[in-house]
């Protein structure tokens, strides 16, 4: 890994059916294989089923809504001190919390069995908009490991 300088961010090209580059983000990550249309085709047909089921207007407000209740504003890192490795808590930066949101949405959805994977990813995003669901549990559980380990919080780098 170069240590000369970080790489620099790239800028997203907004999604071709909304314009917001929110979508585009989640395209590109349900996208396997470099199959961008199938994941084209999923992320659209769950972005219209959510806004059928909750019946409200803008789909990209939705999925707005949806992960402004699964972004983690803390985790815990790894840090090693005389032997003992210690669980720090550390703020998260905004482009982190939003990937954590979105990897943690598609990964419920996949592991939701037994149906398309356009269905569970709008019945994940319905959960998430509603403060419910596997997506939100897991954001608590990261806060709560990193509030138990705030006595480590000095330990900070």
């Amino acid at each position: 890994m170069s240590r000369r300088h970080r790489a620099e961010k790239r800028e997203r090209i907004p999604d071709s059916r909304y314009k917001s580059t929110l979508v585009s983000h989640l395209i590109n990550m349900v996208m396997k294989d470099g199959k961008k249309t199938v994941a084209e085709r999923i992320v659209y047909g769950a972005l219209e089923a959510v806004s059928e089921k909750l019946e409200k207007g803008n789909p990209v407000d939705l999925l707005l809504g949806a992960l402004e209740n699964v972004r983690p504003k803390l985790e815990v890192k790894s840090r090693r001190v005389g032997g003992a490795t210690y669980q720090v808590p550390v703020e998260v930066s905004f482009d982190r919390q939003q990937t954590l949101a979105f990897r943690w949405l598609i990964e419920a959805a996949n592991n939701r069995k037994g149906m398309p994977m356009d269905k569970a990813l709008a019945n994940e995003l319905v959960d998430a908009y509603n403060n419910t669901g596997t997506c939100v549990k897991k954001r608590e559980d990261v806060h709560k490991m990193a509030q138990s380990n705030r006595a480590f919080a000095h330990l900070r780098w």
